[in-house]
């Protein structure tokens, strides 16, 4: 009905560089990459801001994954049907060389930088299709302490080519990982698992094999090609190589009892598997899994610091366009005060924790394994944690028109938890890095030497660096209970000293003045937008800096 005109709404979010629009990337690159890398990440930035891009968004995430259990005819099969959106990411992801690729390039190219570029540009497209494609990128460095197991699977783990179905991977040109940890009585406990590993040689895989029984509680793309699973021998918890098919074209037992029904991350199927009698191949050492596998929780880890600033960004640049283009009482919100600290204080969050994924990336390449060791947990913890805040109060820029579906922030703001849950929760990653402060003193020594490379350029810098390298030392003459107690605030102490530090050395001036003026100077208060009014000459130039795009 022609009762009126439309007026005042904001045009679609659509035909940009997602990439090329992002500051904080293309600085990256530039600091840390490799030239000859960022062509090709400004194609994928155009894909991953493109219409097309954004309707598989929307469609995988409506069209959730179907379980089918067994045949038309009975037999079991133990299948995942996916809409074609689904399928459709996971070719662009792949065929980006965001799987297993960075692994088989040589050292010192950037190749795990430009990897963790792209995986933030393409997962602003959609988040549930980057499981699949970070756990691939994650079981590599694991299934390289195993010759035999490696050249079985590597070379097709980091192919660029997207082959989708379950076949034996001898007739594969492309597969995916994933791994089988938690356990429904365990959660993140996995020495109380049960499932049962049995030496069985001579079984049809290559290497050491055992039969494996017992119950997966979260599986998630379960019809990917190979797991990563714990399971306990009698010398206790051992890591096994997993595939979904045997060589001879038989289906390996692994039964699929249903698929969770999430809060978010809704395109991937997350699932329970029943393992009774499933083939696996050793992976390391009997009794030495957990630390078998450590290689590929602390790549996933990585992912979730990535996922999560690629979350915040992407919620940003949505709050910031529809600022742009929607008018109230007279002008454009973006030019309202009010909405301008909103939208700066947001956009310093975003750029800290793009900054922080992209120096972990960086480590990687630089094999600084010191350094990463309480980085990554002290990242995981803290940038996880506050994407959902950062979404929320993003969301609430567009008002009621954040809340409703088609305008993407709802799906973010549902994805949002996630990463702060996935590969250990908060308590466990803060329980991580306590570990490593307590027990690794090369950890402590490679992160003190970080940070402090922004020595006396600012007053509160070196003050907060004094300060929460006196805790750590000081964790040390404390009880068991009072250092988990105070954990939490450890972490996030560490996580500001660190991002503080990037920010004064590779951000614009009035970025860093900002940066530490509200979250170092106590010029803050409790929710985003409440920094200081000395701040309020900067706060456009924030908002412009952080999305000079439409």
């Amino acid at each position: 009905m022609a009762t009126h005109e439309v007026t005042n709404q904001v045009p679609p979010l659509t035909a940009y560089d997602v990439f090329g629009s992002d500051p904080v990337l293309r600085e990256a690159m530039d600091r840390w990459g490799s030239p000859t890398d960022v062509p090709e990440l400004h194609h994928l930035g155009s894909r991953a801001g493109s219409a097309e891009a954004r309707l598989w968004g929307d469609q995988a995430d409506r069209n959730t994954p179907v379980l089918r259990t067994h045949s038309p005819t009975g037999e079991r099969i133990d299948e995942v049907d996916f809409h074609p959106a689904w399928h459709e990411l996971l070719t662009v992801a792949v065929g980006a060389g965001l799987t297993a690729e960075p692994w088989t390039r040589p050292p010192g190219s950037g190749a795990h930088l430009r990897r963790a570029v792209g995986f933030m540009v393409w997962s602003q497209a959609e988040a549930g299709h980057g499981c699949p494609v970070s756990m691939t990128y994650a079981a590599a460095p694991a299934l390289q302490s195993d010759p035999t197991l490696a050249a079985v699977w590597l070379e097709r783990l980091a192919s660029r080519r997207y082959d989708p179905g379950l076949r034996p991977v001898s007739e594969k040109v492309g597969a995916l990982a994933g791994m089988g940890m938690t356990e429904k009585q365990g959660g993140s406990d996995v020495r109380a698992n049960t499932t049962r590993a049995v030496a069985t040689p001579g079984g049809p895989l290559p290497g050491d094999t055992y039969r494996l029984t017992g119950h997966k509680w979260f599986t998630s793309a379960p019809m990917n090609d190979v797991f990563l699973v714990l399971a306990q021998t009698d010398a206790g918890p051992t890591c096994f190589v997993v595939p979904r098919i045997l060589d001879d074209g038989s289906r390996n037992p692994f039964a699929l009892q249903r698929l969770k029904d999430k809060l978010g991350n809704r395109s991937n199927a997350s699932s329970e598997v029943e393992l009774d009698g499933t083939w696996g191949s050793r992976l390391g050492d009997e009794g030495r899994g957990v630390r078998t596998i450590i290689d590929m929780v602390s790549a996933t880890r990585l992912d979730c610091v990535l996922g999560s600033a690629a979350t915040m960004r992407q919620a940003l640049v949505r709050a910031v366009h529809h600022a742009r283009h929607r008018h109230a009482f007279g002008r454009p919100l973006v030019e309202q005060p009010l909405m301008t600290a909103v939208l700066a204080d947001l956009a310093l969050e975003t750029e800290a924790a793009s900054l922080l994924g992209t120096r972990l990336a960086h480590a990687v390449d630089e094999g600084d394994a010191a350094f990463s060791r309480l980085a990554v947990a002290v990242g995981k913890f803290w940038v996880c944690k506050r994407t959902a805040p950062m979404v929320a109060e993003a969301l609430e820029c567009l008002g009621g028109n954040g809340f409703v579906e088609e305008n993407g922030l709802a799906r973010l703001y549902r994805e949002a938890p996630l990463n702060s849950i996935w590969e250990g929760s908060g308590n466990v990653n803060a329980l991580d890095v306590v570990r490593a402060v307590t027990r690794e003193p090369q950890a402590v020594e490679a992160f003190a030497k970080e940070v402090t490379l922004a020595r006396g350029v600012d007053r509160r810098l070196d003050e907060a660096m004094d300060r929460v390298l006196a805790q750590v030392q000081d964790i040390t003459t404390q009880d068991a209970g009072q250092i988990q107690f105070g954990a939490r605030r450890l972490v996030e102490d560490l996580a500001l000293v660190l991002q503080a530090s990037l920010v004064v050395r590779h951000s614009p001036t009035p970025v860093a003045e900002a940066f530490l003026a509200s979250r170092l100077g106590a010029d803050h208060g409790w929710t985003f937008g409440t920094q200081g009014g000395d701040l309020a000459g900067h706060s456009a130039g924030l908002v412009d800096r952080a999305f000079a795009a439409g």
